[in-house]
Order: C-alpha cells, then structure tokens, then sequence
C-alpha cells in the first residue's frame, strides 16, 4: 500500500486542497489525538495493574465511534451511513457513573491543580488536555448541524473522566498533587 503519491507533498490524497484542511471537519479529528494518548495511559496503567484499565480501553472503543461520527457529515451522508454513526448517549452516562464513583473516594478539590502526580496521573492529565482541544473543535460542527451534539457531550464529559482519574491514580500510588500558586508579581519586586 502507498502511504504517499506524487504530487503531494503533504502525504494527502490530492483532492485534499489547503482550504479543506481548514475545514472543522479535518480539525475535528482532534479525537483521534486523545486516543493515541489514551493507548500511551492505557499502557502505563496496565503495567500498574490498575482497575480502571478496561475502561480506559472501552474509551479507545468508543472514540473510534466518535471519529466515525465525526467522518459522516450530516449534510451529504446517506441515511443508511447517519444511521450506523449516530452516537447515543450511553457511553455519557456511563462516564458520569464513573466519575462519581471515582469523584467519591477522592479528597475534595481545594485549590486548582497542576498536571503531576506521577507518569500514570501527568499522562491522564496529558489525555484531557488533548480532549478539552478536540472538544473545541467539534463545538462548531455541532453548532452547523454537522454532527451529533452527544459527540460534543462525550469529550466534554470524557475530559470530566480524564481529570478525575488523574487525581485517582496519584492518590492510589501515594502522589502528591502539585497545587496552582499564583505568581505574586509584587514579591518578585521585593525580591530584587
């Protein structure tokens, strides 16, 4: 299989003109990010042996849905196509579950945090900041009509998830969480 051609420099096919890579459809693939990172936590985690690994790895599942539904426009997709990608809103509930489940075992959250707590809990962090991207992009497909509103939802809620597991995996390894100071520009005039 060619992974390039002639002609395109980019690596694209050559129907892909500049003006369709700044599309939101083509920046919306932002989730497919989140899964590469998910795999990277996915494995760390498995390593550990920690329990929310499957769920990690029903993610992954689930964010192939949400490219699919991502990759079927509304506007020009067959009915057949719009039926097979629609994106339910089950796998929300399911991570609101999660995250209460999680959300309950945790200290209450005090202070704003930084991304830290150990590999496992920085790469979680990592996961959600790469899903808080994807989600800004898709907001504006969903606001065209382009595609399912639970699709927004989903990585909406999905970075609730990441952040909350975060702070679950330090916890459960014994990590302390690094806390948000306020850089005090006066103290620094003192100081010199």
């Amino acid at each position: 299989m060619v992974v390039w051609g002639l002609g395109s420099r980019l690596g694209l096919r050559r129907c892909l003109v500049a003006a369709r890579l700044l599309h939101p459809r083509f920046q919306s693939r932002g989730p497919q990010g989140v899964e590469d990172g998910d795999r990277f936590a996915l494995e760390l985690v498995t390593e550990k042996g920690h329990t929310f690994a499957e769920e990690l790895q029903k993610i992954q599942c689930l964010l192939q849905d949400v490219g699919s539904a991502l990759a079927t426009p509304r506007s020009s997709a067959r009915e057949a196509h719009l039926k097979y990608t629609t994106f339910e809103a089950g796998p929300i509930l399911e991570l609101e579950q999660w995250i209460d489940k999680y959300t309950s075992q945790l200290p209450p959250l005090t202070a704003f945090i930084l991304p830290s707590g150990g590999k496992i809990s920085s790469a979680l962090h990592f996961c959600r900041a790469v899903c808080r991207r994807a989600e800004r992009r898709v907001v504006p497909l969903v606001q065209m009509g382009e595609t399912d509103a639970n699709v927004a939802k989903f990585l909406n809620r999905l970075s609730d998830y990441l952040f909350t597991l975060a702070r679950y995996a330090a916890m459960k390894e014994g990590n302390q969480e690094k806390i948000y100071k306020k850089n005090d520009p006066s103290a620094e005039s003192e100081a010199l």
